[in-house]
């Protein structure tokens, strides 16, 4: 038996700073952030291109070098990228699997923005090495992943404020984005609308200034280079809308789809028994495999898109891409491999679009659907379905076109889509992604401050407990003597069997008979109804079953049944109150 003790929180401490101070400096280093994750998203492309290069045969584009190539190396480079990429993952950067996105909202949300120095070189080898084979995932997930972490590192290395290390995630995020497709709105309504958990209006700033200077350093080295073959968007009948909302609606369909294709293949990974640097070598084969017959469903499939965009993509082909893809895509990202999910999402759309505008002007020539304008609509509307961010949905596909007239059909199509999702999923891919992992993204200072607060960085590990045997007098001296007379009773082999408290004891303490003569033990005495939490559980749920049965502390079992720990109503709302001030204390300091 030990004395309770105060519960331990995990807090980092920044050293006393003036807030204009801090607001000067932190707009310097969105700027040098801005540059730094442009000169990442540059060198990750030119991996990307110079694997491809080398692995793959001659041709103006990926699709012309994998038709050119054997079918043997069609067949089984990506499964050599996915061992290679497999072997790097497993040993060196665990963190550097998936999409790249839910690890820096993971790492926004519970780590409070801090991202490993070295995932900044890792996820953009291990990214590009495995499109360079094929891999059917997309290159913006990484980049955000690699902006993110350069601007993790940045703001660590010239130790900032702990408070600026969010905004300095961001903005390297937005950075990313805004270079990889030279849009400075996308990158930045990205970091708002799907990284920052808690959005403060004076992060925008530094983010759009790291977001620009990102995309003026892109036009710099690529010139003013348009990402896809966007065609002139022209909207003046609006009975199309009712297409826009079916499209919408097909575009939520495919998005949860996709959601859910990417959950089984994940849990279909990890049943089988291969070691996890294996299976995404076993991916890679699967998908070498699908090539043979669908080259399309390799690299980031760019190449499809623009056959969309330009009225080329034929409707059989629409409709086999549209199911390879999703297939091809879940697959990569099931088997353990690092990659995105946006581009793929674009490939989707677009097929998608192509597929309804082809199909209704087979029923109705009258329409004369224009098949890109389609492709450019679905290409936005799976967007919103799968992040569930259709604001930035909106604006990525309005800086392809820089029409006005895109946006009423967009913002129908984006707001349907993401309605269906919510409705009938209630999570984008990312969110159901981190759920997998055991984090529940919540928007909103308050929960998102209870839900990542994990009970066992803040439980008493030093607490007063009872055993069964022990005797009435021996528990009458604890509770006399403790200032929080409510024990936790264990039995034999250290598994709680009961809770005793100064309640259950209080007739005995009046009675005037020797304590000693007391016959009874703890075992007749404690209540055998016992309220606890896994010890895995966090400070919303603890919150929760304080108010719902009214306990003054919670016992945290561990899955042997011993006690690890216990929490206590008091402290558990004094640990809120601090996190919660403290966070809008930082924030409306910037």
């Amino acid at each position: 038996m030990v004395s309770p003790s105060k519960p331990k929180t995990k807090e980092r401490t920044g050293a006393s700073f003036n807030p204009r101070v801090q607001y000067v400096l932190l707009m310097s280093f969105s700027v040098a952030i801005g540059l730094s994750a442009a000169g990442g998203a540059f060198l990750f492309r030119w991996l990307i291109e110079n694997f491809q290069e080398l692995f793959w045969a001659q041709g103006n584009s990926f699709l012309d070098m994998a038709a050119n190539s054997p079918w043997w190396l069609v067949l089984f480079l990506p499964c050599i990228g996915g061992i290679l990429a497999g072997v790097i993952i497993t040993n060196w950067a665990p963190e550097a699997q998936g999409p790249g996105v839910p690890e820096v909202i993971k790492a926004l949300a519970v780590r409070g923005g801090v991202i490993r120095h070295r995932i900044t070189f890792l996820k953009a080898l291990v990214t590009s090495l495995l499109i360079g084979c094929g891999a059917s995932v997309g290159r913006e997930g990484p980049v955000v992943q690699i902006g993110a972490s350069l601007g993790s590192s940045a703001a660590r290395l010239f130790r900032l404020h702990p408070s600026m290390l969010p905004v300095c995630v961001a903005s390297g995020a937005a950075a990313g984005i805004s270079a990889t497709f030279n849009a400075p709105l996308t990158g930045s309504l990205f970091a708002i609308e799907i990284l920052l958990l808690d959005t403060e209006m004076s992060y925008v700033s530094h983010i759009i200034v790291a977001s620009v200077t990102a995309s003026a350093l892109s036009k710099f080295f690529w010139g003013d280079f348009p990402t896809f073959d966007a065609p002139k968007f022209i909207f003046s009948n609006f009975d199309e809308l009712v297409i826009f909302f079916l499209l919408g609606i097909l575009a939520g369909l495919v998005s949860i789809a996709f959601v859910k294709m990417i959950s089984f293949s994940e849990l279909a990974f990890d049943h089988i028994p291969l070691p996890e640097w294996l299976k995404p070598g076993l991916g890679g084969l699967i998908l070498g495999a699908m090539a043979l017959k669908i080259p399309a469903v390799l690299g980031v499939g760019y190449e499809a898109v623009n056959m969309g965009l330009t009225g080329v993509l034929p409707l059989d082909l629409a409709l086999i891409l549209l199911g390879a893809k999703l297939v091809a895509t879940s697959l990569c990202i099931g088997s353990g491999m690092s990659g995105g999910i946006f581009a793929p999402s674009l490939v989707l759309g677009a097929a998608l679009g192509v597929s309804v505008s082809s199909t209704l002007n087979m029923i109705f020539p009258e329409l004369a659907l224009t098949h890109g304008q389609y492709a450019l609509v679905g290409m936005g509307t799976v967007v919103a379905g799968t992040t569930l961010a259709p604001i930035t949905a909106v604006l990525t596909v309005f800086e392809l076109t820089y029409s006005y007239k895109i946006i009423l059909p967009m913002m129908v199509g984006c707001i349907t889509s993401a309605l269906v999702v919510r409705i009938f999923k209630g999570y984008s891919v990312y969110e159901a992604k981190l759920l997998r992992q055991g984090v529940n993204i919540l928007r909103g200072h308050d929960e998102s401050v209870m839900v990542n607060v994990p009970l066992s960085d803040i439980m008493d590990t030093e607490f007063d407990y009872l055993h069964t045997t022990d005797s009435l007098k021996t528990a009458a001296d604890m509770v006399l003597n403790s200032d929080f007379p409510h024990f936790p009773v264990l039995d034999k082999n250290s598994k709680i069997a009961g809770i005793l408290t100064l309640r259950d004891m209080r007739s005995f303490l009046k009675n005037d008979q020797d304590l000693k003569g007391w016959p009874e033990i703890v075992d007749t005495l404690m209540v055998r109804t016992i309220v606890s939490l896994p010890v895995d559980s966090n400070l919303k749920e603890a919150i929760l079953k304080f108010e719902r049965t009214g306990v003054s502390f919670l016992p945290l079992i561990n899955q042997s049944g011993t006690v690890a720990g216990i929490i206590k109503s008091k402290d558990a709302m004094e640990i809120f109150r601090r996190n919660r001030y403290k966070n809008k204390i930082l924030s409306s300091s910037i």
